[in-house]
């Protein structure tokens, strides 16, 4: 087996694997036969023979320990009869080492170890029958939306803060106690939602007067205000829940992750399924519903049987495959008309692109490819699409001057793109008001004309690159009510934060003068 088939295996440990055997071992007469066909590896000490077959336990140590993608699992299987053969381990002694590595892999995940084997294999089956599909979609759901991490939520004039131990913060305007706090006060420094204690958050999302929080057991928990979408009309719920309340309609869900549109609100399960709530009077979302329903509803259509690993709410659409309101080809097939079942995006198969991470704005979205590549698409106002105009997009289009750039992660908000690299450095383009791009530079004349300026095409964020921290993600308002405001999480835990303030939403108080900030500025959160 050539040794470069899969780099992170031999960099990863000192012992080198030259080829195997193709041949089991038999029995002691043919010893010596054995002895000149079989292929041997060395230590990186002394030289000794160590064949794999001999020692199947220690290959399955290694490839474990490895954290092997499942790509090079599925390579490993494919270059020799060694790893696809059943290797005889419990706990299914069918299984081959390639196999039970990415079995054992999977139980290290937290959302992964409270399934029952019922539930596991029922997954299994979702996701095409084996093990290392199952790990390569649950690595995916980790990547897309910081599974287990800390992170830091923009929302419509309020900011939700989940530390790397799962407590909460929220700071900003909290006219429907959607600071979770029960008060309706607003807060202009981060504040600890004590009511929590006990309970380990792993994923937080805010919309327009209300959070939801995700805990580490798949519980779902609500606050602000009582319904799960506005009416087309904009009439909202009468009630308001100052503390976070238990969703009991999502008791028998084990969710993963939520998000907030502006009628609507999804949550995702860890079997990869989608659940919808409210705007659904004219099955706009594929089930007749009340505006305020909150019954979750499973998405079905050509999505029902495929795993999804993320999803992504705008303002009236929800982008997994893609379906609601198709104004300004938003939806990505083509076209500017509406869909009521999730259909799948034809445009990614003519660019080989295989997308890893989604975010959904206000009116368009983008891609995140697995080479690195950037799509966006729906409408261009202000050039937030990034393709030097303020043309529509109606499929994925490559945002060219990205192309020398590898991305990792990219979000949207109102008409406003920013794209991560992967050295960390930060791009944006869009709707420049409320200073929410990060571009603040010169004197205080040309700064403030700067930080105002639409830009048509991606620019080095040269504020946060400044900081000399690599920032490893970016949220942003994503409401057309509220002045943007924008968090830069680093690589060591900390949050910074621009644009607007005049809610508290930065996490400090400005001065009297003062709505917005240009330049990033340090939050005081301990996110450790």
């Amino acid at each position: 087996m050539d040794t470069t088939t899969s780099s992170g295996l031999w960099q990863s440990t000192s012992i080198q694997y030259h080829s195997v055997n193709e041949n089991p071992l038999s029995s002691e007469p043919h010893l010596q036969i054995i002895h000149q066909q079989q292929r041997h590896c060395y230590g990186s000490t002394s030289q000794g023979e160590f064949p794999l077959a001999a020692s199947p336990s220690i290959v399955l140590h290694v490839l474990t320990e490895c954290y092997l993608d499942p790509q090079d699992l599925a390579r490993l299987e494919a270059s020799s009869r060694f790893f696809r053969q059943p290797a005889n381990f419990s706990p299914d002694f069918n299984l081959s080492i390639s196999e039970l590595a990415a079995l054992d892999m999977c139980q290290s995940r937290a959302v992964f170890k409270p399934m029952t084997q019922s539930e596991r294999e029922t997954l299994k089956e979702r996701c095409g029958g084996s093990w290392k599909l199952v790990l390569r979609f649950l690595i995916a759901g980790e990547t897309c939306y910081r599974r287990e991490k800390c992170q830091a939520i923009a929302g419509p004039g309020h900011s939700v803060v989940v530390t790397k131990s799962g407590a909460v913060y929220t700071f900003g305007s909290n006219t429907s106690g959607q600071l979770g706090h029960g008060t309706t006060e607003e807060e202009w420094r981060p504040r600890l939602i004590r009511s929590l204690q006990g309970i380990r958050i792993i994923q937080a999302t805010a919309g327009a007067g209300r959070t939801m929080l995700i805990s580490d057991i798949g519980q779902v928990y609500a606050f602000g205000k009582d319904s799960f979408g506005d009416s087309e009309y904009g009439v909202d719920g009468s009630r308001t829940a100052t503390t976070p309340q238990l969703v009991e309609s999502l008791k028998g869900i084990f969710a993963v992750q939520a998000v907030i549109g502006n009628f609507f609100t999804a949550v995702l399960s860890r079997e990869g399924r989608v659940y919808t709530f409210s705007w659904g009077s004219e099955a706009t979302l594929g089930h007749q519903t009340e505006p305020h329903d909150q019954e979750p509803h499973l998405l079905k259509g050509d999505l029902e049987n495929v795993p999804v690993v993320q999803i992504a709410a705008g303002y009236c659409y929800l982008s997994v495959y893609s379906v609601g309101c198709g104004l300004g080809g938003k939806l990505g097939h083509g076209s500017r008309t509406d869909e009521k079942y999730p259909r799948m995006i034809e445009q990614f198969k003519h660019l080989k692109l295989e997308p890893v991470v989604i975010a959904a704005g206000a009116w368009h979205a983008a891609v995140v490819g697995k080479d690195g590549r950037v799509c966006t698409w729906g409408w261009g106002r202000y050039g937030c699409l990034g393709h030097g105009n303020e043309e529509c997009e109606t499929v994925p289009k490559v945002v060219e001057s990205l192309l020398a750039v590898k991305a990792v992660h990219v979000t949207t908000g109102d008409y406003t793109t920013f794209v991560v690299a992967e050295n960390g450095d930060v791009y944006s383009f869009g709707c420049g008001e409320s200073s929410s791009l990060g571009h603040h530079l010169g004197t205080a004349t040309e700064g403030q004309a700067q930080r105002h300026a639409n830009l048509l095409r991606p620019e080095l964020v040269v504020s946060l690159k400044q900081r000399r921290e690599r920032v490893v993600q970016i949220s942003l308002t994503n409401s057309i009510f509220w002045n943007a405001h924008t968090f830069a999480l680093t690589e060591s835990a900390k949050l910074y934060a621009f644009g607007a303030g005049d809610k508290g939403q930065l996490g400090t108080e400005l001065l009297a003068y003062q709505s917005e900030r240009g330049n990033p500025e340090l939050v005081d959160v301990d996110l450790n």
